[in-house]
């Protein structure tokens, strides 16, 4: 079964997986703070309209560094997304070394940080998705 479209522009598509029941995020390309906030306030509405407690946050294609929107990512959306009733969040980072640094901004912006983790690997992140 493949996973359903929910969302798509150029920077990001939201699907949903409903055998795993969780979301799937896939960010592509260079993201700015318009394009982050946009993208994050989707998955917000979309695990909230499918009560999902998992996001698999895909960032393998992400080109550049996104880092002005990292502090609203860590201190506004997140707090916002465990309220919504997020339990586990697998981020997998970008193999862009300035991309990477704007998620771990983004962790270091993050007060409450035990439902989180980050992969190097999709495989990585789906295999704790699951185990959780």
């Amino acid at each position: 079964m493949r996973n359903e479209l929910l969302f798509r522009e150029p920077y990001i598509a939201i699907e949903y997986n409903e055998i795993d029941d969780w979301i799937y995020v896939n960010w592509r390309g260079f993201v700015n703070y318009e394009t982050v906030t946009a993208g994050c306030e989707k998955i917000l509405f979309f695990m909230k309209e499918r009560g999902c407690s998992k996001v698999l946050n895909d960032n393998t294609n992400v080109e550049g560094i996104w880092s002005t929107a990292s502090k609203w990512v860590g201190q506004d959306w997140f707090p916002r997304m465990k309220n919504a009733g997020l339990l586990y969040f697998a981020w997998v980072y970008s193999a862009s070394t300035f991309s990477r640094l704007s998620t771990d901004k983004a962790l270091k912006n993050t007060e409450d940080l035990k439902y989180i983790q980050t992969f190097d690997s999709l495989d990585a992140a789906c295999d704790w998705l699951r185990s959780v």
